[in-house]
């Protein structure tokens, strides 16, 4: 399982629509539209922590 930094969802890896990679680690995404959120500020995501 992963979590999708932007919503919280956790998806299974196959599930996952989009990634990227950012300061050396891989992000996962259950969409195109959380994919672009992080693209635009991936620091207000990355040391967010999604409960």
């Amino acid at each position: 399982m992963v979590r999708d930094p932007v919503c919280g969802r956790e998806l299974d890896e196959e599930d996952v629509l989009a990634t990227t990679e950012y300061e050396e680690q891989t992000y996962y995404f259950c969409s195109q539209e959380c994919h672009d959120q992080f693209l635009r500020d991936p620091q207000a995501y990355v040391h967010r922590q999604v409960v």
